[in-house]
């Protein structure tokens, strides 16, 4: 497994050696994935993102399409993310501002180990590492994840159902919102839920429900909150 303990390993052995960085891509390759052109049909994400780490995602998901490697970038996107998670200190490396392009080479070169290269039709996902080393946007590596995740779903049809709680849901919990809110008119028909539980303390106890673009705050820190814009109001 890649850590970051690697990342700064590759990165300080690539530069006494001071060896020359791999052409990364042609230019009109590059602007390709940093302002994507508009989309065939059938290339169209099924959803639309936001911010810069979306519109990487999105031009990635485009060119995997048109590339015919949708299920292969996808796998390696998923292990990217688990890399992530497993390792904190991971993003703090890849935001560094001191990295060298020979640093920035060895880093794609040690996460391909990681993504299944040999699988990697069309070095789709090698471009990709490679535009964003080229744009010195390697630290937006773990939205572009989150999000092209987001765009996988709901190419299957699936809605996103994160619930939020003081402490950890038992499966049994789980297993009824998932099975309520199904039944809501939140969830249209054919589609499938797939569901996170996420834990923050803060919000003291109840719920918050995300379903796809709406939020449902149920915390009983919301309700601390509106009794208390009530309470100032009324004084």
């Amino acid at each position: 497994m890649i850590s970051s303990r690697a990342i700064l390993r590759v990165a300080r052995a690539s530069a006494p050696q001071r060896v020359a960085a791999p052409r990364v891509l042609a230019a009109s390759q590059i602007r390709s994935y940093a302002a994507p052109a508009a989309a065939s049909p059938d290339s169209k994400p099924p959803i639309a993102l936001y911010g810069l780490d979306g519109t990487y995602a999105t031009a990635l998901y485009t060119a995997a399409v048109k590339n015919s490697t949708l299920d292969s970038t996808a796998k390696a996107i998923a292990a990217l993310n688990d890399v992530y998670h497993k390792d904190a200190k991971l993003a703090t490396i890849m935001q560094a501002p001191t990295l060298s392009a020979e640093d920035k080479s060895a880093i794609v070169a040690e996460l391909q180990k990681h993504t299944g290269a040999a699988g990697d039709k069309g070095d789709t996902v090698k471009n990709f590492l490679n535009t964003l080393a080229f744009y010195n946007r390697l630290g937006l590596l773990k939205g572009v994840c989150e999000k092209f995740g987001e765009l996988m779903s709901a190419a299957k049809g699936e809605v996103e159902l994160t619930v939020t709680s003081a402490s950890q849901l038992d499966s049994k919990i789980l297993s009824r919102l998932e099975t309520a809110v199904s039944k809501s008119q939140y969830v249209g028909s054919g589609k499938k839920l797939r569901v996170t539980n996420k834990v923050n303390p803060d919000i003291l106890g109840g719920l918050v429900v995300e379903i796809g673009d709406r939020t449902i705050d149920l915390s009983v820190s919301a309700r601390i909150a509106k009794m208390n814009k009530l309470l100032t109001d009324t004084l």
